[in-house]
C-alpha cells in the first residue's frame, strides 16, 4: 500500500462520487478522487464522438428533472455556478399510432385539457403531488431509513397519502381503472418505463409519480451545452476546496489506494466486493456479491440534419419522447426484455436537447440521444430497432439521419464500469431493492469495514443524476469517522 496519506479517498467521479468528495472537502478534509476513465463524470458526461465536427453528445444522461429537485444540487445552487438549466414547455411526449400523442406540458392544467375525458383523472392523480413537490422528492429521494421533515407538515402528509394511493393503483393491476382512453395511460406508462422493469410494478409506478409530478412542478430541464456542465460545476468546487482528481486510474484492489481515514466507493456493489475482498466480513461480502443487476439499455447517438418529423402535433416541443406506443405495447415489450428476449418493438427513450437549447445545433446539425431497453448483456446493435420505432411515429426520420454510433448493452460498461450488462441503474429496480439496496442493513452505505462506504446508484435513493447517495454517505462518515457536522454547500 502507498505511504501517501489523505483524509478521504473517493473512487469514481459520477455525480454521487463528486457529491461525496465536495461534501468532504468543504468540511476541511483532504480529498483524493480516482477515476478509471480518462474523462470525469461517470453517467454525467458530454463528449465529441467524432460524428460531426463540433457536435457533442451526452454519453449517458441528457435530461435532468433532479437537477432542479435534488436537495443536494439545490444546496449547491447550480445557477449561481454558471449552470443554465433550460426547461422545455413540454416535459415529455408519448406518440401513438394514427398521428396521436399525449403531451405532458409543464403546466398541469394544459396537460389535463389535452387529455380530454381523461383530463380530470390525470389532474386528480398529479395535483396532490404537484402542490408539494418538496415532500414528494423527500419521500422518493430519502435514504429510506429516516422520516424527512417535509413529510411532517399537513401538505406533506397529503402529498405522502397521494403518492401512496397512486403507487398502489398504478403499481398493480388496478392501474387501468383510472382512465377510459388510450392516450393518458400510455403517457404515464412511458414515464414508468424509465425503471426498466416489468409493468405494472410498484417501483416503476414510483418512478412515474416522482418524475411525472416533477414534469409539472419544476419541469425536465437540459443543461445548456450538455450534461457535462453539471459535472464541471462540481469539479470546480471540489478543486477550489483542495480536492485532487486522478483520471485513467482504475482501481481493482484496495492495495492500489493510499492510506486514508475514510473511503467512499462510487462503484457497483460487486465492484466493492472485488476491490475490498478479504477485508469484508463474510455476510457483507455475500450481500454485495448477490446484489442482482437489472435489464439493459443499449444506446444510439444520432446526428440529424433536421428536427425529428413527428406525425403528431406538439411532440416536436418535447425535450423527452417515450417511443413505445400504447400501454399494452409497452407492457409487452418490457415483458419480453425481462424474459431475456429482444422486443420486436422495444421501448425507446429519445431526447433532442436542441429543443430547449439551440446552442446544441452546429452548422444545421443536431445531436439526438436515444436508448432502447434490451436483455442484460445483449450484444445486438440496436440501431435498426431504434430507427424503426422512431420512423413508426415520425415518417421520414431515416432521411434526416446523417450519422450514428451504437453502443450495445454488452459494451456499456466500457464507458462506465457500473453499467454491467447495460444496467444503467447499477442494480435491479424493485420495491424491495429500493430499500435493501445493495443489501438489507440499517446503514445502506456501510460495507462492514469501518470508514469504508458505498455511495453509488446501488444504494438509496437509487439511480439518477442527483448526488444524494454520495451526500448521504459523506454526511454519515463525517459524523462517525471525523466527528464533523455537514458543511454548507452554498457557493
Amino acid at each position: 500500500m502507498s505511504r501517501d496519506v489523505v483524509d478521504v479517498v473517493v473512487v469514481g467521479t459520477g455525480p454521487n462520487g463528486l457529491a461525496a468528495a465536495v461534501t468532504m472537502a468543504r468540511a476541511g478534509l483532504s480529498v483524493r478522487v480516482y477515476e478509471g476513465q480518462s474523462t470525469i463524470g461517470g453517467g454525467a458526461r458530454t463528449q465529441d464522438l467524432g460524428l460531426a465536427e463540433g457536435l457533442v453528445h451526452d454519453i449517458c444522461s441528457a435530461v435532468h428533472p433532479m437537477a432542479l429537485a435534488s436537495p443536494f444540487l439545490r444546496a449547491m445552487d447550480l445557477a449561481a455556478r454558471g449552470v443554465e438549466l433550460r426547461v422545455p414547455e413540454v416535459s415529455y411526449a408519448q406518440p401513438l399510432d394514427g398521428g396521436r400523442a399525449g403531451l405532458a406540458w409543464h403546466d398541469l392544467e394544459l396537460t389535463a385539457e389535452g387529455l380530454g375525458d381523461d383530463g380530470p383523472a390525470w389532474r386528480s392523480l398529479m395535483a396532490p403531488l404537484v402542490r408539494d413537490p418538496d415532500a414528494v422528492v423527500a419521500l422518493a429521494m430519502g435514504d429510506k431509513r429516516s422520516v424527512p421533515r417535509e413529510l411532517l407538515t399537513p401538505s406533506g402528509v397529503r402529498a405522502t397519502l397521494g403518492f401512496a394511493l397512486g403507487l398502489l393503483e398504478q403499481g398493480t393491476r388496478a392501474w387501468n381503472g383510472r382512465f377510459s382512453g388510450e392516450v393518458a395511460p400510455a403517457l404515464l406508462t412511458g414515464v414508468a418505463a424509465h425503471g426498466i422493469a416489468p409493468l405494472p410494478g410498484l417501483a416503476p409506478a414510483g418512478t412515474a409519480l416522482l418524475l411525472g409530478s416533477l414534469a409539472h412542478a419544476g419541469g425536465w430541464p437540459v443543461p445548456t451545452g450538455g450534461t457535462q456542465a453539471i459535472t464541471d460545476a462540481l469539479v470546480a468546487d471540489l478543486r477550489a476546496h483542495g480536492g485532487d482528481i486522478r483520471t485513467a486510474s482504475p482501481i481493482e484492489h484496495y492495495g492500489q489506494l493510499p492510506r486514508a481515514r475514510a473511503y467512499v466507493m462510487d462503484t457497483s456493489a460487486r465492484a466493492v466486493a472485488q476491490i475490498w475482498g478479504d477485508r469484508l466480513p463474510t455476510r457483507a461480502r455475500s450481500g454485495l456479491e448477490d446484489f442482482r443487476y437489472g435489464d439493459g439499455a443499449a444506446k444510439v447517438d444520432f446526428v440529424i440534419s433536421e428536427p425529428v418529423p413527428w406525425a403528431a402535433d406538439g411532440v416536436e416541443r418535447a425535450g423527452t419522447v417515450h417511443v413505445g406506443g400504447s400501454r399494452e405495447q409497452m407492457v409487452e415489450a418490457e415483458h419480453e426484455i425481462s424474459h431475456g428476449r429482444h422486443a420486436e418493438r422495444p421501448m425507446v427513450l429519445l431526447s433532442d436537447p436542441s429543443v430547449a437549447d439551440p446552442s446544441r445545433v452546429v452548422r444545421g446539425l443536431r445531436p439526438l440521444w436515444t436508448y432502447a431497453h434490451v436483455p442484460s448483456g445483449s450484444d445486438v446493435d440496436p440501431t435498426e430497432a431504434i430507427t424503426a420505432q422512431i420512423e413508426r411515429f415520425a415518417p421520414g426520420f431515416r432521411d434526416v439521419v446523417v450519422s450514428s454510433r451504437a453502443v450495445p448493452a454488452s459494451q456499456m460498461s466500457g464507458h462506465n464500469s457500473n453499467y454491467v450488462g447495460g444496467d444503467i441503474a447499477a442494480g435491479a429496480i424493485s420495491m424491495y431493492r429500493m430499500v435493501a439496496r445493495p443489501r438489507l442493513s440499517w446503514n445502506p452505505y456501510d460495507v462492514g469495514i469501518p470508514g469504508v462506504a458505498i455511495a453509488s446508484a446501488s444504494t438509496p435513493p437509487g439511480p439518477g443524476v442527483h448526488g444524494m447517495s454520495g451526500w448521504f454517505a459523506a454526511r454519515r462518515l463525517l459524523r462517525s469517522r471525523f466527528g464533523l457536522p455537514a458543511p454548507s454547500l452554498a457557493p
